[in-house]
């Protein structure tokens, strides 16, 4: 709030948004810590699609790309945030073909924002449908295969094909995690967002 004295350089709807993106940034990179490797896969298995889909649930479409545009960006300047503590740009361009799922995850927040609330400023979660929830998150996994796969397959070599069987048992895992998800929304526990 401004006094005489003072001037609001940015108004407290933006502060509070970037607060709560930077603490989704934050939330992703703890869960990206949390990663299973999965033999025959390059990859490891990871929470880190959590992020995502809450950067996109409960902040929208811009300010959910923000969230996960700072984690890619802490990253790629060196913080160790990806999955198995991996940091920096040779990372996200060639280090195990992960690059294009680390860009898949912001657009995918994006994405599941503006499919969930249909406008760049945030609803209340509560009024958020699950039937929306649904296709919201199942677009935004769509979006980090379309990004990831065939990233992976052009730093790994392998042929499309393959990169894409190679990502086929991470399928069922990222539908579990999507019910998961919905469950955390439906049972409250981001209400008080």
């Amino acid at each position: 709030m401004a006094t005489e004295q003072s001037v609001d350089l940015v108004d407290d709807d933006t502060v509070g948004l970037f607060t709560k993106a930077v603490l989704l940034a934050a939330l992703t990179a703890a869960l990206a810590q949390i990663s299973i490797p999965l033999p025959g896969t390059l990859p490891p298995f990871s929470l880190q699609p959590f992020g995502m889909f809450f950067a996109g649930l409960l902040l929208g479409p811009l300010w959910g790309g923000v969230a996960l545009l700072l984690y890619v960006l802490v990253g790629i300047a060196g913080a160790p945030v990806f999955s198995n503590a991996n940091a920096g740009l040779g990372y996200v361009i060639a280090g195990q073909g992960t690059g294009g799922f680390l860009v898949g995850f912001l657009v995918g927040a994006v994405v599941a924002g503006a499919i969930a609330h249909r406008s760049l400023t945030p609803k209340p979660v509560a009024d958020l449908s699950v039937p929306v929830q649904v296709v919201a998150f199942a677009a935004a996994i769509a979006v980090v295969y379309a990004i990831g796969i065939p990233w992976l397959a052009v730093v790994t070599g392998l042929p499309l094909a393959r990169a894409a069987a190679v990502m086929a048992p991470y399928i069922p895992l990222d539908l579990l995690k999507l019910g998961i998800a919905i469950a955390i929304v439906q049972g409250g526990y981001l209400a008080g967002r």
